[in-house]
């Protein structure tokens, strides 16, 4: 993104910041060369104390700005974590535990950022705040279900529609409320009496130099699967682009489906594909590795055995992550029970119960490796039926 915009603007860029993940940079930015475009690397899904010092970066970039100026704001998902700008009195540690109980708890995007955006400087529309007198104009890639741009990269220059008192309402619905850093806690309980500056909420005037548009996003990439999949000889079928839900059971529905293709010829005829996107959850329940991808294709493996015809899932993350492993997703088909249990695997469900759906893929030769793809559009899940072995 920063490469084209900056082969656009040319002589129009004065000054830009770019923050990326490790490796993502120096061949993609290399072929549109700026010397008023700067590159700094930090860590994601993981943040870390490069993320921290880029943040200072980007608040002096934005401190520098007059009512003239316009910031050309290029957002995808991962900013959260390459972004880290903890308020004061919470720390960058104390920040990540939060997010790591919320994550091992199933809390979904919405409920994440929530609890987030009201313990940083950045998120929330606070960036737009920064950034303020200044004009700002926001191209987004989503990696968030129906592209809400509140909630894409915790929404940085829009409207906050959340309160402290979400925040502190996710924590304890999710029981974790005397888990979180006591720092956290306190800040959060601070916020909800008024001690601490709101978010800027919809309707704030701030928001009225601010624009933002969505230019890539799941249903784009649907779309292009679906283009594939005719010219390949399959019927393809959207089904969704707001997947969500626990990843075990969410596969189970679009197995259903994907039987009734192979059955009785609807909602499409063999050969069949369907599609979906978005992203679902995991509620951890081991130490083992995987993620949502990985864990939707392990828990198709014993349904799949019981189709008659050819059948196939395949479930992967857009940006080559998935979860806590170094695959991007997993692929599995209607003979992978059986090529498992010549192995001497366990069944797929001892591997569910300890989150370890890696370990069970990669014997089975069900791993998807692609390395980071340097963009997110969310997941994409394709089932195929009726296709040759």
């Amino acid at each position: 993104m920063a490469g084209e915009a900056a082969r656009v603007l040319r002589k129009h860029l004065d000054s830009g910041l770019v923050v990326t993940s490790d490796g993502a940079s120096s061949e993609r930015l290399g072929r549109t060369p700026h010397d008023r475009l700067r590159v700094l690397e930090a860590g994601h899904p993981l943040p870390d104390a490069r993320g921290v010092a880029a943040a200072a970066e980007v608040e002096r970039l934005l401190g520098g700005l007059k009512a003239e100026d316009l910031l050309l704001l290029l957002l995808s998902g991962g900013a959260s974590a390459l972004l880290p700008a903890p308020v004061e009195g919470v720390s960058l540690a104390d920040k990540a535990r939060a997010t790591a109980l919320l994550l091992g708890a199933g809390a979904p995007i919405h409920e994440l950022n929530a609890v987030r955006k009201h313990l940083s400087r950045f998120k929330g529309g606070r960036l737009a705040r920064l950034a303020a007198p200044a004009r700002v104009a926001a191209l987004v890639l989503s990696d968030v279900v129906g592209d809400d741009l509140s909630t894409i990269a915790s929404g940085p220059v829009s409207p906050d529609p959340t309160t402290f008192a979400d925040a502190l309402a996710v924590l304890g619905a999710r029981g974790l409320t005397r888990r979180v850093p006591r720092s956290v806690r306190d800040h959060l309980r601070a916020g909800a009496r008024g001690r601490r500056t709101e978010t800027p909420k919809p309707g704030d005037p701030l928001f009225r130099r601010v624009s933002a548009e969505v230019v890539g996003s799941n249903r784009l990439c649907l779309e292009a699967a679906a283009r594939e999949a005719r010219r390949q000889g399959y019927r393809p079928l959207i089904l969704t682009s707001r997947l969500t839900g626990e990843a075990r059971e969410v596969i189970l529905v679009l197995l259903a489906l994907l039987r009734e293709c192979a059955t009785a010829g609807r909602p499409v005829p063999l050969p069949a594909c369907l599609l979906a996107g978005g992203e679902t959850t995991v509620t951890v329940r081991g130490r083992g590795r995987g993620g949502r991808n990985q864990e939707m294709a392990v828990a198709a493996v014993e349904p799949l055995a019981a189709f008659e015809t050819e059948a196939l899932v395949a479930s992967l993350a857009t940006d080559g992550v998935d979860g806590r492993s170094d695959a991007a997703g997993g692929v599995v088909d209607r003979h992978t029970l059986s090529r498992a249990r010549d192995l001497g695997l366990a069944p797929p469900s001892e591997f569910l119960a300890r989150s370890d759906s890696r370990s069970f893929l990669g014997p089975v030769g069900g791993l998807i490796l692609t390395g980071p793809t340097g963009t997110n559009v969310m997941d994409l899940t394709v089932l195929l039926a009726g296709m040759r072995p």
